[in-house]
C-alpha cells in the first residue's frame, strides 16, 4: 500500500465519523478544498461513491458503509497498539473516554479518578455521562459503565460497585391518606410517579421478586419524569409512590420525609460494573483506571 492510499482512508474515516468535511479538515489539519480532492481521488481510485454529498449533511453511502466496517476494527487495533507503547514511558499516559450513568460517574468514577488524576497528571479521562445504553466500540469509547445484568455477554465485565437494591416508597402524608400497600398488586390502586426511558420513550418497569419468584406491576399516575430529584421532590410532597435504587432515597427515608413499603419484594442484583470489549489490548493508563474503579468490598 502505498504513503498516499493510507492517508486516504484516514482522511475518509474522518468525513465520514464528523459527518462534515469542514469538521473533518479541521482535525486533520488541511483544508477543506483538499480534502474533498482526497476524497474524490480514493472514489475515483475505488471506483464508487463512498460519501452522500448535500449542502446540510455528509453520510457513507451503501459502499461507504461497507468500507467504514472494514476500516474501523483495523484502526482501532493500531489504535489500542500504539496506546500500550506508552508503558514504555517512565510515567503512564493516554486519554481513556468512558460512558456512564450520571449516578454511577458521580459516586464511583469521579472519587476514583479525583484520586488517580493526582497521582497520575498525564492520564486524561473522559466521562459522557448518558441514561440510554450505547455501543461503546461504535462509539469509540474505551469503556462504560452499567449495572451488571446490562453487560453484555461478550464484554469483560468488572466489578466496580456493591450490589443494589430498588425500594418502593412515599411521604407519611400520603399514607395517612392512603393504606400502604402489601403486594406489588395492589400498586394499581396508588398514584405512582413514573420515569419515563430516554432511551425507548417508554416507562421503566417496576420489577419485584419475593421467594424467587418475579412480579411486574402495573403502575399508573399523573406524573412523569426523566429526572430523579424531581421524583423523589414529588414524593416527598405526598403527590404518590415512586421506584428508585435505594441509595438515591437513604437520606430521605433516615430522616422521614420517605417512608419505605414492599422491602421484601425487592431482593439485592448486581451493581455498577465496568465493561470493555475481550479483544481490547489495554494500555498501562487502561490498567490503572480499571484497578482504581475495582470494587474492593469491606473484610
Amino acid at each position: 500500500m502505498r504513503r498516499s492510499d493510507l492517508g486516504d482512508l484516514i482522511a475518509f474515516l474522518a468525513v465520514a465519523d464528523e459527518r462534515s468535511f469542514t469538521k473533518a479538515a479541521a482535525k486533520l489539519a488541511t483544508s477543506q478544498s483538499a480534502l474533498s480532492h482526497i476524497i474524490r481521488r480514493l472514489e475515483a481510485r475505488l471506483g464508487v461513491r463512498l460519501l452522500t454529498r448535500t449542502t446540510r449533511s455528509v453520510a457513507p453511502t451503501e459502499a461507504g458503509e461497507r468500507l467504514l466496517a472494514e476500516l474501523r476494527p483495523s484502526f482501532e487495533d493500531i489504535k489500542a497498539k500504539l496506546a500500550a507503547l506508552s508503558e514504555l514511558r517512565e510515567k503512564p499516559a493516554g486519554t481513556i473516554r468512558i460512558t456512564a450513568t450520571e449516578d454511577a460517574a458521580r459516586t464511583l468514577l469521579w472519587p476514583a479518578f479525583e484520586r488517580l488524576l493526582v497521582q497520575y497528571p498525564d492520564i486524561h479521562v473522559e466521562v459522557l455521562v448518558e441514561q440510554r445504553l450505547i455501543d461503546i466500540v461504535a462509539e469509540r469509547l474505551d469503556a462504560g459503565v452499567r449495572i451488571g445484568e446490562q453487560v453484555a455477554r461478550d464484554m469483560i465485565a468488572v466489578r466496580i460497585g456493591p450490589d443494589m437494591r430498588l425500594a418502593v416508597f412515599g411521604s407519611p402524608t400520603y399514607f395517612a391518606k392512603r393504606p400502604p400497600p402489601k403486594s406489588p398488586r395492589e400498586l394499581g390502586d396508588h398514584e405512582c410517579i413514573r420515569i419515563r426511558r430516554a432511551s425507548r420513550g417508554d416507562f421503566y418497569a417496576w420489577e419485584f421478586e419475593r421467594n424467587g419468584r418475579p412480579l411486574k406491576a402495573r403502575t399508573e399516575g399523573r406524573l412523569v419524569f426523566n429526572s430523579v430529584p424531581l421524583v423523589i421532590e414529588a414524593a416527598a410532597a405526598g403527590f404518590g409512590l415512586s421506584m428508585l435504587p435505594e441509595h438515591l432515597v437513604e437520606g430521605e427515608l433516615r430522616s422521614g420525609r420517605l417512608v419505605r413499603v414492599l422491602e421484601e419484594w425487592c431482593p439485592p442484583f448486581p451493581g455498577y460494573h465496568l465493561y470493555y470489549p475481550s479483544r481490547r489490548q489495554q494500555s498501562q493508563a487502561f490498567s490503572l483506571v480499571v484497578d482504581a474503579l475495582r470494587w474492593k468490598s469491606s473484610p
